[in-house]
């Protein structure tokens, strides 16, 4: 097995793909900006037998970035896996959006998945290939108010994603996108009426439950794994049928 990094690992998704990884036998590179998060999530991973290291990343910091990588590697073994995660999704109005807010949401969901991917994609060349994972939303499909900085972004994170497979494909580098639905985490802690919010969910899924972390996890599992070695470039909704095209 490889090396896995995965960036905002500290909580949600992020936690639910790492220790997926670590099941199925890889080191686990755990990024999150928050010490006290990465630490509980390589202590889960080390309690089930897997391997895991912490490392704390401002995101936001290009050189902490290649940093973290090179870091990584040295410490786990050759990076063959990389899961762009960590985002921020702040809710307001678009006309009240501010230049200082939107930098931020694009430094860490967009500017980040691009630095990341281009430093371990060139670890990765080196090592013979990989894969990536992007992760997107369904929201970059429309229909979502108070949220366009981070749609954009998450569009992006699809667009990164063609672009990447194209080029990095000839070095054996596979590139998809994993676009979850609504699923039950912290960011949810944004709704008032947290009940009438998962009913709305439900009530535009053709499943009708909620998804769990794990489910993502699964799909992110197939996506860097050997039954998918001849998907690249492709978006994957994880959305019990939310969006369908």
């Amino acid at each position: 097995m490889t090396t896995a990094i995965v960036t905002g690992a500290g909580d949600g998704l992020g936690r639910a793909i790492a220790i997926r990884l670590a099941a199925d036998g890889h080191s686990l590179a755990v990024v999150d900006i928050d010490p006290a998060s990465a630490r509980l999530t390589c202590d889960q991973i080390e309690a089930a037998g897997g391997t895991a290291a912490p490392y704390v990343v401002d995101l936001r910091d290009a050189v902490a970035i290649v940093d973290m990588v090179r870091r990584a590697q040295n410490d786990l073994g050759p990076v063959g896996i990389l899961v762009n995660n960590a985002a921020v999704f702040p809710s307001g109005p678009f006309l009240e959006l501010t230049p200082v807010d939107y930098d931020d949401v694009v430094a860490v969901n967009q500017r980040a998945y691009f630095f990341v991917a281009q430093a371990v994609g060139r670890l990765m060349s080196q090592n013979g290939g990989g894969a990536i994972v992007n992760m997107g939303s369904i929201t970059e499909n429309g229909g979502w108010s108070d949220m366009a900085a981070y749609v954009v972004t998450k569009g992006a994170a699809a667009a990164l994603t063609r672009a990447l497979a194209t080029e990095l494909g000839p070095a054996n580098i596979r590139v998809n996108c994993v676009a979850p639905g609504a699923f039950p985490t912290r960011a949810e802690e944004m709704h008032a009426d947290r009940e009438a919010y998962s009913k709305r969910i439900i009530d535009s899924q053709a499943l009708k439950r909620r998804g769990s972390v794990e489910e993502v996890a699964a799909a992110v599992s197939f996506l860097v794994g050997a039954d998918s070695a001849f998907i690249t470039g492709q978006s994957l909704n994880v959305d019990g049928g939310w969006v369908m095209r």
